[in-house]
């Protein structure tokens, strides 16, 4: 397989450049995996392909403000894109500047801070600071807005490209599935019997870096990212299993999470890093079904939900939305794929 299996056409009209007006107003396409059908929904009727006993599984990582501005010695403005938190005061980041800081060089950024770089790896550098680096981005840094979106960041953002249940500091994306969601909605789940439970899937920059079209995708390694599935998301599943429910998975970072945590059919906890790459071929032994929000074309995240849903059907669905004027990507609408979904 190679990326252009994994392409469709999107008018640039359709990318969501800001969020609806309230976190359930977006739009939901239904996809039922086992025949392709499709229904044109809403989010607040989610909980119709939803029963009782299922439960569903939330990403509780928080966006850090990872965006910061500043410059080099020499004076040559530079942007320091965050990646993760390695301790309390050193980071692995994106920079860029006309020319790539050397190691040793000291970047002076916003709030008058210096940091330091201290080695290089690949297209990242670690940042070293005499602060605590947390605390320094919540004063000083933005809301690192996908490169998608074609305008800065305003106050809204704060919020809105932030889950309701977010609480876990070190994501520099959101996991977007997890933003249609308010708090009436969450009540509304645990009243019909449908637990929720939490996983953290600390989602890095390397979440919109696209798959080289030149390589099989077979042999594409992909970005490492932090996660924990601790003993409460562990028994969470084994309960619904038990009680004949389906494990749901809000978002691929979700996704990613519980399969990386599985051993066998059975999720253990586990706290760690993954660089689980799921393309068509994989065998789900967690996720009965998931919501996801629509994703670019030939990239990493598109080609997990192909491995769910099979590629055709799921290009079908985009070729649907596309034609029927969803709005696609981080802000965009929704897609819920599960069997037997009914009409």
């Amino acid at each position: 397989m190679r990326c252009s299996d994994f392409g469709f056409e999107l008018p640039p009209e359709q990318i969501a450049q800001a969020p609806p007006a309230n976190r359930t107003d977006s739009r939901l396409l239904v996809l039922d995996r086992s025949d392709g059908r499709v229904v044109d929904a809403t989010i607040p009727r989610l909980v119709e392909w939803l029963r009782e006993g299922d439960l569903v599984v939330f990403n509780d990582t928080r966006v850090i403000s990872a965006r910061v501005h500043g410059a080099k010695a020499s004076g040559g403005q530079v942007e320091v894109l965050v990646e993760r938190l390695l301790d309390t005061q050193r980071v692995l980041a994106q920079v860029r500047a006309s020319r790539a800081p050397r190691v040793g060089t000291t970047l002076h950024l916003a709030g008058g801070v210096d940091f330091k770089v201290a080695r290089r790896e690949g297209r990242f550098f670690e940042l070293t600071a005499g602060v605590a680096v947390a605390d320094y981005l919540e004063r000083h840094g933005e809301v690192p807005l996908p490169p998608y979106i074609e305008r800065p960041p305003d106050a809204a953002d704060v919020h809105r490209y932030q889950t309701v249940f977010a609480r876990k500091p070190g994501a520099v994306a959101a996991p977007t599935a997890g933003l249609h969601f308010d708090e009436p909605l969450l009540q509304t789940l645990r009243q019909r019997g449908i637990s929720v439970a939490y996983v953290t899937l600390h989602v890095g920059a390397g979440t919109f870096a696209p798959v080289p079209a030149e390589v099989e995708i077979e042999s594409h390694r992909l970005h490492r990212e932090w996660l924990q599935v601790d003993d409460n998301a562990c028994a969470a599943v084994s309960a619904a299993r038990a009680r004949g429910g389906r494990v749901i998975a809000v978002g691929t970072t979700s996704v990613r999470a519980l399969e990386a945590a599985a051993d066998g059919n059975v999720v253990r906890p586990y706290s760690g890093e993954t660089d689980l790459f799921i393309y068509p071929g994989y065998r789900f032994k967690v996720v009965d079904a998931m919501l996801t929000n629509f994703h670019l074309p030939e990239s990493s995240l598109l080609m997990l939900v192909a491995a769910f849903a099979g590629r055709d059907r799921v290009l079908a669905a985009y070729a649907h939305a596309v034609e029927t004027g969803y709005r696609f990507f981080s802000y965009g609408d929704a897609m819920l794929i599960a069997d037997a979904v009914g009409s």
